[in-house]
């Protein structure tokens, strides 16, 4: 059975004699994704056996993690039953215990890829990590440190899609299956064999560009999201997103027909232009990035499983964007999705718990958090993603969700004080 048709991978619900599995379709093309599938999948079967809650691949009878199918990589996982939960349905105590559950990833992936060889051979990711713990003070060494990294792994400069705004290399997670030892996963029914006799399921191996709406292509004519301003040691250039807001002013002034989406897009626009203006003098520069080490690269609620009366998630999936990035960016990122409300703002008493919660898992500092909260409101104010996505692509999946966040970023200047004490104080 096919699940929602995501713009970079498939997803299927597969029923057999043995049990209920999740087959994940790998098409390629997302420039956020930089480590080799077969690490990933090391690295969540490493993070599991340390008690986070991960659903690891299952193997075929050969010990393969993955199976290639004419030129198609799929994935098998015990299907999982269980839900999504949003910062509205945790509670203060929910989400103390979400920003623990994010430090705790934090802590768990710098040691197990420190012992994957293989993950930390990767171009850019061999010496770029800083030790948990204990932080120097914020200065020039950790924009030395992202920067290199950051000439070293070519490719487009990704969008600020839930999850990260980090420029990375499209592997083709085909060409090499990882060879894991099959484990015995809860709620799995042991060894499932992908031969040359599985079906054939619908659709090309990969999504296919259509010129006159993708923004970008990688090499090979792989689709890929459409690229935002700036890269990990440099804070969005404010002519970059001037370009980009001329761009999509033109596409709707062109519209033939202007819908209420057109309206409040265009004032939006238009309103973000004046505000980059006013606060051109708060661009974060290089002395502000945090420290950098290996993260989700995507920790949002639609990545999360609940079950229907746990408080604590069943599994953090979709592990794609596993990368070197700065670490408490992607905690106040993920709060800025969990925790934003209907009216476009943050629920802070909800914010200071997670973020406290966060900050004693890594040890992190105020200053860190306070860093990572100026340099996620700047990449708020310069980025466009929901309006790329309907635009550019033709793809209005996040439309709903447009109306809170362009609201956000407005309520967030008006209230950055208040935000940056929550998470860091």
């Amino acid at each position: 059975m096919p699940l929602d048709r995501g713009l970079l991978n498939r997803g299927y619900r597969l029923a057999t004699t043995r049990g209920a599995y999740f087959l994940k379709h790998h098409l390629g093309g997302d420039p956020q994704t930089v480590l080799p599938l077969a690490s990933r999948h090391r690295a969540t079967a490493a993070l599991a056996d340390r008690g986070i809650p991960v659903v690891p691949t299952l193997a075929d009878r050969s010990g393969d993690s993955a199976a290639l199918l004419d030129g198609c990589c799929f994935v098998l996982h015990p299907w999982l039953d269980g839900h999504h939960r949003d910062g509205g349905g945790l509670d203060v105590a929910g989400s103390d215990r979400l920003g623990d559950l994010l430090g705790r990833v934090h802590r768990q992936l710098e040691l197990v890829i420190k012992e994957d060889r293989a993950a930390t051979a990767v171009p850019g990711n061999a010496h770029h990590l800083a030790p948990l713990g204990p932080r120097a003070p914020l200065g020039p060494r950790n924009h030395d440190a992202v920067a290199a990294r950051d000439r070293a792994v070519p490719g487009p400069g990704a969008g600020a899609a839930p999850g990260a705004t980090r420029r990375g290399e499209v592997h083709a997670a085909a060409t090499a299956p990882a060879r894991a030892a099959h484990r015995a996963v809860p709620g799995g029914r042991g060894r499932t064999a992908l031969g040359s006799g599985a079906h054939r399921l619908p659709g090309p191996c990969r999504p296919a560009a259509r010129p006159e709406h993708a923004s970008a292509a990688a090499p090979g004519g792989d689709r890929v999201l459409p690229s935002s301003p700036g890269t990990v040691g440099e804070s969005a250039r404010i002519e970059d997103t001037y370009v980009v807001i001329d761009q999509l002013l033109a596409r709707i002034r062109r519209a033939p027909r202007r819908t209420s989406f057109d309206e409040l897009a265009e004032h939006r626009l238009q309103e973000r232009r004046g505000m980059l203006r006013t606060h051109a003098h708060r661009r974060p520069g290089p002395a502000q990035v945090p420290a950098a080490g290996w993260v989700h690269g995507d920790f949002h609620p639609l990545n999360l499983m609940y079950g229907e009366d746990s408080v604590e998630p069943l599994a953090i999936i979709d592990w794609d964007r596993l990368a070197i990035r700065p670490r408490a960016e992607e905690a106040v990122r993920a709060a800025a999705i969990f925790f934003l409300r209907p009216d476009g703002t943050l629920d802070l008493a909800k914010v200071r718990a997670y973020a406290r919660a966060y900050r004693s898992a890594t040890e992190a500092d105020g200053d860190e958090l306070a860093a990572a909260t100026q340099r996620v409101w700047w990449e708020r104010l310069n980025d466009f993603w929901m309006l790329r996505w309907h635009y550019e692509l033709r793809d209005h999946r996040a439309d709903p969700q447009f109306a809170a966040a362009a609201s956000l970023i407005v309520w967030w200047t008006r209230n950055a004080a208040a935000v940056r004490d929550a998470f860091s104080g």
